[in-house]
C-alpha cells in the first residue's frame, strides 16, 4: 500500500532535487515499507548530506517509516561540520584535491582506479570521510560520513572542503607526501645529495623525505604559492 507524504528540503539539499521540487513543499508517494533514508535518497539526496529530519515538527531518525499524511522537513548539516579526526578517502576523479589535502597534512586515501565498492569499504573500515562528485556513491549503506563536492575546479574544491569541515584550524602543512600519503621526515642534505638535480643541490639547504616511497621535497618555486593558499584558507575560516 502506498503512502502519500509531504516533503520540504532546506538549504543546499535542494541541489539534488528536481527543479520543480526545490524550495517548496511537495507531495510524494512512498512504498509501505520504505524508510525515510530510502525515500530521501530516491528523491536524489544522499543520506550523508542530511543533518536532521523532522516529521510533523518532531525530530525523526532516518530509519523511521513515515505514516500516511506525514509532513517531513529535511535539513542539511550545520556548518562547519566538526571532525574529531579529519581523515579522508577521495574518489578517482578528485586526484588533485587529494594532493592538496595531503599538502595540508591530512591523512587522505586515494587510488586513481579504485571502484565504488572499494571506496565505500575503505570509508567504512577506516572511519574516513568520503569525498566525491558521485551522489550515488554517497548513497551506499556502508558510507556513514561523506560530502558531495560541488565544484569541478581543484582549488575551489579545496576551499569548499575547508569551509565544510573547518580544516584550516588543524593543518600541518608539508608534513605528508603528496604522492603516497605517508609522513615526511627532515633529512640532512649530505644524505641525499647525490639524488638531487644540480640546481637544487647548489641552491637549497632544507629537505624532507617520504618515509614510505622515498620521494624528496624541498622549498621550490611552488612553495610560496602553496603558502598563499594556506593563508587564504585560514582567512576564510575566520
Amino acid at each position: 500500500m502506498r503512502r502519500r507524504l509531504r516533503f520540504r528540503f532546506y538549504g543546499e539539499l535542494n541541489d539534488f532535487l528536481d527543479r520543480e521540487q526545490r524550495g517548496l513543499s511537495f507531495a510524494y508517494e512512498a512504498g509501505a515499507t520504505d524508510t525515510l533514508k530510502h525515500i530521501i535518497e530516491s528523491l536524489g539526496v544522499p543520506h550523508t548530506e542530511v543533518g536532521a529530519v523532522r516529521t510533523n515538527g518532531e525530530p525523526c531518525p532516518l530509519d523511521a517509516r513515515p505514516a500516511e499524511g506525514d509532513s517531513i522537513e529535511v535539513y542539511p548539516h550545520e556548518t562547519p561540520v566538526a571532525l574529531d579526526d579529519a581523515r579522508f578517502v577521495v574518489d578517482g576523479h578528485l586526484g588533485r584535491l587529494a594532493a592538496y589535502l595531503r599538502m595540508l597534512g591530512f591523512d587522505t586515501w586515494y587510488r586513481a582506479l579504485a571502484d565504488d565498492e572499494e571506496l565505500a569499504s575503505v570509508a567504512a573500515s577506516e572511519h574516513r570521510v568520503l569525498l566525491t562528485r558521485d551522489a550515488g556513491l554517497l548513497k551506499r549503506r556502508a558510507v556513514e560520513r561523506g560530502y558531495f563536492v560541488r565544484s569541478d575546479k581543484p582549488l575551489d574544491q579545496l576551499r569548499e572542503v575547508n569551509e565544510r569541515f573547518d580544516l584550516a584550524r588543524s593543518t600541518k602543512p608539508f608534513s605528508r607526501c603528496m604522492e603516497c600519503n605517508a609522513e615526511l621526515q627532515t633529512v640532512a642534505k649530505q644524505d641525499i645529495e647525490d639524488l638531487l638535480p644540480p640546481h637544487t643541490r647548489a641552491t637549497k639547504t632544507e629537505f624532507s623525505r617520504c618515509t614510505k616511497c622515498g620521494r624528496i621535497y624541498w622549498r621550490g618555486s611552488h612553495y610560496e604559492r602553496m603558502l598563499g593558499w594556506i593563508a587564504e584558507l585560514g582567512q576564510s575560516a575566520g
